[in-house]
């Protein structure tokens, strides 16, 4: 045990490596821990230390930076100190580490490491005395010391004399002062160089003064260039105006840089409050807010910076004066360059940009408008999200997208309450800062979307957000000051209104944006994918031409969707086939390049541009058709019959498929359904049992019950995929119908509608999407309930003309219609009129 009065240190001491900051005795200084050294450190000496000695650990630099960690140990530097960890504070985010607060003691030097893991632990020499940091002042050294003395002496005056030239209101300042009447002198060298901003370099001249007199001249150096840089400083501020009451350095190469000097972070943090005061009162904020701002902004210069409120409420404040309380841009709003956008950048849509078209023509001529919220819904892929930009675009306004998809945490609209660690605004407040304006267009995409989970709903959040008569007062639980929403524009966009809740749902009025027909996807290839694809790989219509025939093949047999992503990314996949050939050099002379064909060529031949891509290129690049038109091969036996579906997707077509063995009457049904569609199933068979003689129905054994001994399979393939619904009734029946009496269903013939078990055919819903959807299969004949005539009026002019529809309403008519040359037992007075009828 070394001894040189005042406190004992170990003869054997930890060594806590630092590459940042410089310990020197008398003062305290914070230490992040993070290296595996440092931790196993903290870990085994001084969370387990039960005794004072215990916690005197050892503080050296080191050449390199102890947290890249390897097996080597980094050179030490030959002077360390001592001192005693007061506090240690512990955090596991976002990766495990330590803080110190260490009180240094004296000097040692390092004679023997011990051993290198898991810490450092080392034979270690006391070089000074501790007493000197620790017992009051009793007279210390005089003038009378000699040159020790003189230096002392000299030292004192310069401090003085330097704070004769600081403001004495900075409490640091004060402190500054008090330390050179409570501390012998020989301890001021290392207390005041500790206390003034200055590099590591120079702090280690100090810390390597091991003798008294040397320590003083290395102190003294450092206050006589402080008290120059001071000096010129005041020069400079009396030939211009003084913004500020405190003398703070100059930056000036040659005479003393900013980071040499610096009194306290305490001073620094009161300009900082400063500044962020002026901007409370420049950014014109509402009276209440700049009531609570105030309020926080008095705590905040009452308060420690090592506390754990400070950032918390210095990051409040900052989020506070970068809100847009009153800064928007203003509407640069015209009709005709409106509709002029709209129909380039869209194609289609014709009932969803008239009414967009509607309402900027009223919010033109009435800026002060509230509401309504649109909601645009539809099918993945048919341009929602681009109608946003493009309304946002034509206003002149900010566009900020807010995705809502799996959001289950009312706070992530709310925003947190500032009692919580982490606590942060939620994303409405969060865009409103990113855009810097309260007047954007927000995009809150996949609202239909929205999960509920244990910390509250989200959409019950979002409630007041859309609501034009209550967001004029927005509160965010971080902010908890009211916000004006009233001139934000909000724009919704889902999938399906089946998963919104109705109180979200009655805020927004809803607009269909249907899926596109295949010659509206034709013209929105050529118009916008391909030309957007060539630019992306490189290309150009030099190179590469897709003919419009190729394009239709890529829609009706490598995508089945209601949007163009499909599309786009299988245009994508030509456009890179063709770069490979491109940047190889090889060129075309025919109407397709032999290497996507395979057709022989003669390679001599001339080169010419651009390469076209035809079916047999394409079938090369893309790989056989993924979708074939084959209905008709379905239909090779009783009992299967063509509905078509609505999903959140668009629509889509569905076999349905029936078998029968003996058995006791029992019904069978797969294919994941819900409960409507199983009691649309329970309906067809009661129907058909209680008409079984109308329509010469048997069953296996020869009896009238169709049920009595044989035992009824009923499957909806694609078994992977929920279904429900009432739309299938009439497929159903349709299906039972032909299992029954042994006859096919006519191949080319679609159908939907709801039944009852009076016969009748109700109208259903998604008709526009299940029409496209057969269209698309290359179904030709559909049957359709007559109250949905009026549906028909939504669907292209094009698509009307090429298919025969047939307007029910009973089964009658269903049975008659799906059978060629009809169905037994169908009265004539329920015949409906020649299938081959055109609306």
């Amino acid at each position: 045990m070394s001894s040189a009065g005042g406190i004992q240190i170990p003869s054997r001491l930890p060594l806590l490596l630092t590459h940042e900051g410089v310990l020197l005795p008398g003062s305290t200084v914070r230490f992040s821990v993070n290296s595996p050294r440092n931790m196993q450190l903290v870990i085994q000496r001084l969370l387990r230390g039960t005794s004072l000695k215990s916690t005197i650990i050892g503080v050296i630099p080191t050449t390199r930076d102890p947290e890249n960690d390897s097996d080597e140990l980094p050179t030490l530097h030959k002077i360390g100190t001592a001192g005693i960890a007061v506090q240690v504070v512990g955090s596991n985010w976002p990766k495990p580490n330590y803080t110190l607060l260490i009180t240094g003691l004296c000097r040692f030097s390092v004679s023997t490491v011990l051993k290198e893991r898991p810490f450092v632990l080392a034979e270690v020499e006391q070089l000074d005395k501790t007493e000197q940091y620790t017992t009051p002042a009793t007279g210390g050294i005089n003038s009378d010391d000699g040159e020790l003395g003189e230096l002392s002496e000299k030292f004192y005056q310069a401090a003085l004399q330097l704070l004769g030239m600081l403001d004495m209101s900075v409490p640091v300042v004060a402190k500054f002062r008090r330390l050179l009447d409570s501390l012998p002198r020989e301890a001021l060298p290392d207390v005041v160089t500790a206390m003034t901003r200055t590099s590591n370099k120079e702090k280690l001249q100090v810390l390597e003064a091991v003798s008294l007199e040397e320590r003083f001249k290395a102190a003294l150096s450092l206050l006589t260039k402080q008290i120059d840089g001071l000096q010129l400083l005041q020069k400079t501020k009396k030939r211009a105006p003084r913004s500020d009451k405190r003398v703070l350095p100059m930056r000036k190469s040659g005479v003393i840089p900013l980071e040499q000097f610096k009194v306290s972070d305490e001073e620094e943090d009161e300009e900082d409050t400063a500044v962020l005061e002026k901007k409370v009162y420049s950014v014109n904020m509402p009276e209440a807010a700049l009531k609570v701002c105030l309020k926080e902004l008095k705590r905040l210069k009452k308060m420690s910076e090592s506390m754990p409120e400070y950032s918390l409420i210095r990051n409040y404040l900052d989020l506070m004066v970068e809100l847009p309380w009153n800064k928007s841009t203003k509407d640069c709003l015209d009709i005709a360059d409106a509709r002029a956008l709209f129909e380039n950048d869209h194609y289609a849509m014709d009932k969803l940009k008239r009414r967009l078209l509607e309402y900027l023509a009223v919010r033109q001529l009435k800026a002060s408008l509230k509401g309504p919220i649109l909601c645009f819904v539809g099918p993945p892929g048919v341009g929602k999200t681009s109608v946003g930009r493009s309304i946002a675009k034509t206003l002149g306004r900010e566009f900020h997208r807010i995705a809502l998809g799996g959001i289950c945490d009312q706070s992530d609209i709310r925003g947190h309450r500032r009692t919580y660690v982490g606590s942060m605004p939620g994303r409405i407040i969060n865009g409103l800062k990113t855009v810097g304006v309260n007047n954007p267009v927000f995009l809150l995409d996949e609202v239909d979307k929205l999960g509920k989970g244990l910390h509250g709903d989200p959409a019950a959040a979002l409630l007041e957000v859309l609501d034009p008569e209550q967001n004029h007062s927005f509160t965010d639980l971080f902010l908890n000051v009211p916000f004006d929403l009233s001139q934000v524009l909000f724009i919704a966009t889902a999938n399906t209104k089946a998963t919104i809740p109705p109180a979200l749902l009655d805020r927004m009025e809803v607009l269909e944006v249907p899926g596109y027909t295949q010659e509206e996807k034709v013209v929105i290839a050529h118009r916008h994918l391909i030309p957007k694809q060539l630019e992306q790989h490189g290309l150009s219509p030099e190179l590469l031409h897709i003919p419009q025939e190729t394009t239709q093949e890529v829609i009706s047999r490598y995508t089945r969707e209601a949007g163009v992503r499909s599309l786009e990314r299988k245009i994508g996949a030509v456009c890179r086939a063709v770069a490979v050939k491109v940047a190889e050099g090889v060129k075309k002379t025919q109407s397709s390049d032999p290497e996507l064909s395979g057709e022989p060529r003669d390679r001599t031949a001339p080169p010419e541009w651009p390469i076209v891509i035809d079916r047999v290129a394409l079938k090369d690049i893309l790989g056989p058709p993924l979708f074939e038109l084959e209905v008709s091969e379905r239909f090779t036996l009783p009992g299967v019959a063509l509905g078509l579906a609505w999903t959140p997707y668009g629509g889509e077509i569905m076999f349905v498929e029936a078998s029968r063995m003996e058995g006791e009457g029992q019904l069978t049904l797969t294919g994941q359904l819900g409960d409507v569609m199983k009691e649309s199933a329970h309906l067809a068979i009661t129907w058909l049992r209680a008409n079984a003689k109308n329509y010469q129905l048997t069953n296996l054994v020869g009896g009238s019950d169709p049920l009595e001994g044989t035992d009824i399979h009923l499957h909806f393939p694609a078994g992977a995929v929920t279904k429900d619904g009432p739309s299938a009734g009439v497929t159903i029946v349709t299906c039972l119908a032909s299992l029954f009496s042994g006859r096919l269903v006519r191949s080319d013939v679609a159908m939907t509608g709801e039944i009852t078990l009076r016969g009748l055919v109700l109208p259903v819903g998604g008709i526009k999407d299940k029409v496209l959807a057969a269209y698309r299969a290359g179904v030709k004949n559909i049957i359709l309930p007559k109250r949905n005539d009026k549906d028909m009026e939504e669907l292209p002019a094009n698509i009307r003309a090429d298919l025969d529809f047939v307007l029910v309403e009973n089964l009658d008519q269903v049975l008659n219609a799906a059978f060629d040359g009809g169905f037994p037992g169908t009265g004539s007075s329920h015949t409906h009129p020649q299938l081959s009828s055109k609306l």
